[in-house]
């Protein structure tokens, strides 16, 4: 197949619309079931370069759930604790497959911005995955193929019309990329950059102590960076990404929205959070939505008399603001990444209260010093880069 027409672009009023390869050589991609649009296209790409990065740098299956063309989770597959499994739903699926814990990672991050996402996986979808996405939301997903039960299990999903898309693993496109803006086409080098351990090795800061651990989820940072609209920065931990902060004009607002994300992945975890007496009757959104709601300033939506009778079995005490910042100060160790240089000190300021205690940015900004600084009064490692990762 060497083209493929779509329904519409990004809008339903943009049309004729269709995908194929300039060079006139056939499609990399089979649909095998669905029929995904312009921009499940664009998410799929997008994420199955993500996470065939991931798994190339540290030897383990990836996953990463898109919407609108940006990473709202990316992970590789580390088993869950009882903990993860419970705050990400899958506690009642026993033991998943190492593919499988990726995806609930993943996914399970953000649920709030991967409802209705595009999942793409580094390794061949197997049954255990396949039963993970089926009671999700979302659009479609992109793999390098697919056990027989895990597809058959994949097309029951939207009454049948579920996009499932099989790519090549072998397929390397060409050195030069094209892109066209107002009937102007642009051209550039793929951003082949590879990041590995070497990538760290610039450490400025008075620690020094870059671990293992915090190497690899330092890698995953920069590389979900890659994918990430910009401005862009990404929290990690253990593993996987529990904030990113995408498009932002301003770095600091970046660092604000990742971070908050990433606190609401911990106080998720609080026991205030993990005890919610949730009626019988909730579905999964409502759910979510109602736990975003309690961890956040508007909490009276789901606590007010005639709300919380709906959600709940009985009416929670008020998670208080000293005692969440209790619980989140007990988050550690936690990595992050930029896709630029950070300007000011205030970005290191905000990382610290969500635990960041591992750094890697390009560097390059004239008050580096005061940087630099504010990362040494909290005993932070941080690496310059050297290397901008801005994708549009």
């Amino acid at each position: 197949m060497k083209e493929l027409e779509l329904k519409y672009g990004c809008n339903p009023n943009q049309k004729p619309s269709k995908i194929y390869m300039a060079n006139g050589q056939e499609l990399p991609i089979q649909v095998l079931n669905g029929r995904p649009g312009y921009i499940n296209f664009l998410d799929a790409f997008n994420g199955w370069q993500l996470v065939s990065e991931l798994k190339k740098a540290t030897g383990l299956p990836a996953a990463t759930s898109f919407k609108h063309v940006s990473p709202a989770g990316a992970a590789v597959g580390l088993p869950l604790n009882d903990t993860l499994a419970k705050i990400y739903w899958v506690d009642d699926l026993g033991e998943l497959s190492p593919l499988a814990s990726a995806y609930a990672r993943a996914r399970g991050a953000d649920r709030m911005s991967s409802f209705g996402d595009f999942i793409s996986l580094s390794d061949v979808c197997d049954v255990d995955t396949a039963k993970l996405i089926k009671r999700e939301v979302s659009d479609g997903v992109i793999a390098p193929g697919y056990e027989p039960e895990a597809l058959e299990i994949l097309k029951q999903k939207k009454n049948g019309n579920y996009n499932v898309i099989q790519i090549d693993p072998d397929y390397v496109p060409e050195p030069l990329e094209h892109k066209d803006v107002f009937g102007i086409t642009f051209e550039q080098g793929r951003n082949e950059l590879k990041i590995d351990d070497d990538f760290f090795a610039n450490i400025v800061t008075e620690n020094k102590d870059l671990t293992e651990q915090a190497k690899i989820d330092l890698a995953i940072s920069m590389i979900t960076l890659k994918y990430t609209q910009s401005n862009s920065v990404c929290y990690v931990k253990d593993g996987q990404a529990i904030g990113i902060g995408a498009g932002q004009q301003s770095r600091i607002h970046c660092t604000r929205l990742a971070g908050q994300k990433a606190d609401n992945w911990w106080l998720r975890q609080a026991p205030q959070v993990m005890n919610l007496p949730f009626v019988d009757s909730i579905r999964r959104a409502d759910r979510d939505n109602a736990i975003d709601l309690y961890i956040g300033e508007d909490y009276m939506d789901v606590l007010a008399d005639g709300a919380w009778e709906k959600i709940f079995k009985e009416k929670p005490e008020v998670f208080t603001r000293e005692a969440k910042r209790e619980w989140l100060d007990q988050m550690t160790d936690v990595a992050l990444g930029s896709d630029a240089f950070f300007p000011f000190g205030d970005n290191i300021e905000r990382a610290h209260r969500s635990g960041v205690k591992f750094i890697a940015q390009p560097g390059g900004s004239v008050r580096d010093d005061n940087v630099i600084e504010t990362c040494n009064k909290y005993g932070m490692v941080m690496s310059f880069t050297g290397i901008r990762l801005f994708h549009h």
